[in-house]
Parts: structure tokens; sequence; C-alpha cells
């Protein structure tokens, strides 16, 4: 049995999906079941008889980057005191926990790919909440896996391609940031990976990071967008892309200049296929997830 947390979301969509479609047994919530109080966690395992849990795979998390500048308590009440809340349960219950972390744990200015070996050091509030909450789960919890991504996009849910997507449809010019290096991750082929890790007989417990092959920036990534999104229909030819630099787009939370992820790790223990981003993005499209 698998305990699905942040069903609705961008991702936990994609992954109860595959769920349902493997008739794997599981139970699922959302903001129905709020993380950062113990009791409605233990409260819902109570009420759905979860005795025989063998995974709670925690989709759900405070996202807002910007917004968590200003309400800095509440971030780590999801990203922090939530986790703690899950991973508790999880000791108790005997279940291991997958736990979705983030690229931005990181300060950016390594130069190449950052491995799971290398020292966090994040410098927004956002960051040092996710660092937080994977610091409370290795603490409380043997039986984990952190799985670090970066700039997810898919079917529902705010991203990157979305704005994109609507900013096409709005403006004739649209200006991105062309200094800020990393790999997107299509939520699809996110949810796949972890399917194939919480199925296997033997997991070997740790950090992993996953985003989809390639380096790109944002301005390069906006670029494949509109030129998919012109193919199928989603956006007017003559929009105008204009790179920026970070200064020239200030915004409330620091981003890392370099957030590329390497994925030896991962591809190495399980066995797991990544495919570049550019064929991510074209699968994206050309099966109708982009609106």
């Amino acid at each position: 049995m698998i305990w699905l947390i942040g069903n609705r979301g961008m991702l936990g969509t994609e992954v109860e999906g595959l769920l349902r479609a493997r008739g794997t047994m599981y139970i699922a919530s959302d903001l129905d079941v709020d993380i950062t109080r113990q009791d409605a966690v233990e409260g819902f395992l109570s009420s759905r008889n979860a005795g025989s849990l063998a995974w709670i795979i925690n989709c759900s998390g405070y996202t807002a980057v910007d917004a968590a500048e200003d309400e800095p308590d509440r971030a780590f009440a999801v990203n922090e005191g939530g986790v703690r809340n899950l991973a508790s349960a999880a000791r108790r219950s005997g279940a291991a926990l997958l736990h979705l972390s983030t690229d931005y744990v990181f300060d950016g200015t390594r130069e190449g790919a950052y491995t799971e070996d290398d020292p966090p050091n994040p410098v927004s509030v956002y960051g040092k909440s996710k660092l937080a909450g994977e610091a409370a789960l290795q603490g409380l919890l043997e039986r984990h896996l952190i799985v670090r991504t970066a700039w997810l996009y898919g079917r529902r849910g705010k991203s990157f391609v979305a704005t994109m997507l609507r900013l096409f449809r709005e403006r004739g010019r649209v200006a991105v940031v062309d200094d800020q290096w990393g790999s997107p991750t299509r939520a699809a082929d996110l949810a796949r990976a972890i399917l194939e890790i919480v199925e296997r007989r033997e997991t070997p417990y740790g950090i992993y990071h996953f985003t989809n092959e390639g380096r790109t920036n944002w301005y390069e990534f906006a670029a494949e967008i509109y030129r998919r999104a012109v193919e199928h229909g989603l956006a007017r030819p003559g929009v105008e892309l204009v790179p920026v630099s970070s200064a020239e787009y200030p915004t409330r939370a620091r981003r890392p200049r370099n957030s590329l992820l390497s994925k030896e790790k991962i591809r190495n223990t399980f066995g797991i296929a990544i495919r570049d981003w550019r064929d991510a993005l074209r699968s994206h499209f050309d099966e109708g997830a982009a609106v």
C-alpha cells in the first residue's frame, strides 16, 4: 500500500495516473490533510486503516519561491514541519518515505553539475526551508529517499511552460533571463522514475537527483517552448523573445545561477533511463499536455 500526498498537484497527478494504470493499491490526499498538523496526519492514516503501508510518497510542498521571502513561517511549517510529521508517521507505521526536494538547496556558485555529495548552501527562504525538511527526514527515518528535482512542468499547476504560453498569447515581446542555468524536468518523466524506485524489491536509501538531461538556460528553454507552441497552434508567429540578465529582471528571492544536477547516481543505482529535456518537451506538446 502507498500513501500519495499531493495527488492533485502537478507531480502528484502524474504519479496517481501511473498508480491507477498499474493497479497498485494506494490511498491519496491533498489539501484535505494538513500535513503541518501531526493529528491530521495520524487521523488520516487511522481512518484509512493503512496498517500495511509500504511507502509514503510526498509530492506536496510550499513552492512559492518569492512569496516565501515574506512568509517564511508558512514555508518552514510545510517544508520542514510537514516533512517531520510524515517521517514520524512513517516510522510508526513501518513505511518508507520518498520526499521531493529541490535544486534550490544549492547556491549556484559551482561550475558543472551538482552531485548528491556537494554541500548545500541555499540562498532563499524557500531553499532553506526545503533543506530543513531534508534534515528533518534524515534525522527521524532511516528508510527514506530524497529526490531533488528542478524546473518542473506538467499538465497541471503553475510552471514556466504554462507562464510562457500565456505570455506568448498576451504579448508581442517577452523578456527572459539568460544567465541562470539548469535542466527542465517533465513531471510525467519524474513520476515514472519515482515508481520505478518504489516498486523495487530492494531500495538503496539516500539522496538522489532527477531532471531531464541536458543543460540550458531560461531563455533557451523559452525559445524551445515557443517553437513547439507555434508548431501546435498555441502561439502566433512573430513574438519577440528578448534575453535579459538576472540584474535586469530582479525577483524577491535570489535564484542560483547554476542549478544543474548530476543524474549519474540515480542512473547507476536504479538503471533509470533519462531522456534529453528537448525530447521530453516535445512529448509534452505532442501528447496534448500543453494548454
